[in-house]
């Protein structure tokens, strides 16, 4: 094998001008700054983070279990699936002091997010893996590419090499991030896990069309639309949290509590309120409140009735 590995990409015109664009939106956020000194914010956003990567691997416990568990308090789930919740938060936990371009370190964080399991391969020959992971290390060293395409890069690459038995989906989203987290420090507190896991039929779909085009252009197109998004939706509750509490408290009498418990109140009040119309009295976006509706039906918290045109919410007790 040559010494010096070229991953299969293509620039495109479309990934430039994501590129472009996130980082305008890079100049535009001051989460950062205002996560760091709100270890409660901190913490929410790496539970999210942590829940939507394991969910992505069949891990069963939900955000509240996931958060109990952290928290060290008893929950009942498959003693597996409360493993890698913890496994996964001491990785999390760790990741200022992991360098990017270190294969120890790589290695490190795998067992403590597996537990002990060793470098093993499930597709190409077990021979091969370190040279290939070597090689990519190498090109991660070496490339001047911007970091946004770098990071997608390798977590394709990553995953088309697939060097452990278990865990490379959620170690190649760890070390995207961790990739992106040394190019931007609010990149740590960045929800990219759980906006793959909102969209986890793309995000394979995107890993099965490189594989077959055999270069990975599709899916650093996909990533880079995840993380877009992403910068927007922190971009939007920055500019409505200027105005939202109090915006809130005109409208419906209340100035605290998340924002599921807004809209379940405001529901009760009126079950035909639409998406837009709680959007613009919470001052959320709409896929905002989308979200928070899908995840308040999903807990049992909510009942839609009828089609969307003609139906109702019911807010359960």
């Amino acid at each position: 094998m040559s010494e010096y590995y070229q991953p299969p990409f293509t620039m495109t015109e479309e990934i430039t001008n994501l590129v472009i664009e996130i980082g305008e939106q890079v100049g535009a956020v001051v989460t950062y700054d205002s996560l760091k000194p709100n270890p409660t914010l901190r913490r929410e956003s790496r539970i999210r983070s942590i829940h939507s990567s394991l969910a992505i691997e069949q891990n069963t416990l939900t955000l509240e279990q996931v958060s109990d568990v952290i928290d060290g308090k008893r929950v009942l789930g498959p003693p597996q699936d409360i493993r890698e919740v913890k496994n996964a938060y001491e990785v999390y936990e760790r990741m200022s002091a992991l360098d990017p371009y270190n294969v120890k370190n790589l290695l490190l964080a795998h067992r403590i997010m597996m537990d002990g399991k060793q470098l093993v391969h499930a597709g190409t020959p077990a021979n091969y893996v370190p040279e290939l992971i070597s090689q990519l290390f190498t090109w991660m060293k070496q490339s001047k590419m911007h970091p946004l395409v770098k990071s997608c890069i390798f977590h394709y690459e990553f995953e088309f090499i697939h060097p452990f038995a278990d865990g490379n989906g959620r170690m190649g989203r760890l070390w995207q991030s961790l990739i992106l987290q040394k190019w931007r420090p609010f990149f740590a507190w960045l929800p990219i896990e759980t906006l793959i896991h909102e969209n986890q039929d793309g995000y394979y779909g995107a890993l099965n069309v490189s594989n077959v085009g055999g270069e990975s252009t599709a899916f650093v197109t996909f990533m880079l639309r995840i993380i877009r998004d992403a910068l927007d939706e922190i971009i939007e509750s920055q500019d409505a949290n200027r105005n939202d509490n109090r915006h809130v408290g005109t409208n419906v009498g209340i100035n605290v509590g998340t924002n599921e418990e807004k809209v379940l109140l405001l529901l009760k009040q009126d079950g035909n309120l639409t998406a837009r119309t709680l959007a613009g009295t919470l001052g959320l976006t709409q896929r905002q409140i989308e979200r928070i509706l899908a995840a308040l039906k999903k807990s049992g918290r909510l009942i839609r009735h009828g089609a969307s045109k003609n139906g109702f919410w019911e807010v359960i007790e």
